[in-house]
């Protein structure tokens, strides 16, 4: 398993991610999950300025809006990609990576960050409409 880049090995990440699913599973009986969390989040958002309004909400009576094992997973995803950037050495901060810069020019921050935005939210979509 050769390094790419001084990073982690994608065969080790990939099976220490199937490992950690198998014990939340195990351990929490929950499956790992993201989609609801951003839900959540929003809702949290929401009823800082308007909570008569969240509580009225179906989806919200369902699913509450609150900090949960899964928001905390997902914080737990960006604190440990964080220290493995920085102690791989290969953290940056980058508005336009350089794979993009080389197909559509260093100057092409705003459609980088359109084409993310879009994405994420055609991702997001896929997620929720599968109840995930």
């Amino acid at each position: 398993m050769k390094k790419q880049n001084g990073g982690w090995s994608p065969y080790l990440a990939g099976a220490l991610s199937g490992v950690v699913g198998i014990l939340s599973v195990w351990v929490a009986g929950q499956y790992l999950g993201a989609s609801t969390s951003f839900v959540r989040t929003a809702g949290l958002i929401e009823q800082f300025f308007g909570p008569e309004r969240v509580a009225k909400m179906a989806y919200f009576i369902k699913v509450a809006p609150k900090i949960d094992w899964q928001w905390m997973f997902l914080v737990g995803i960006f604190l440990g990609a964080l220290i493995s950037a920085i102690t791989s050495g290969s953290f940056k901060i980058q508005a336009v990576p350089d794979m993009w810069a080389k197909r559509f020019g260093r100057h092409s921050g705003v459609m980088r960050a359109g084409a993310a935005f879009a994405g994420g939210v055609i991702a997001m979509f896929g997620a929720r409409m599968a109840d995930g």
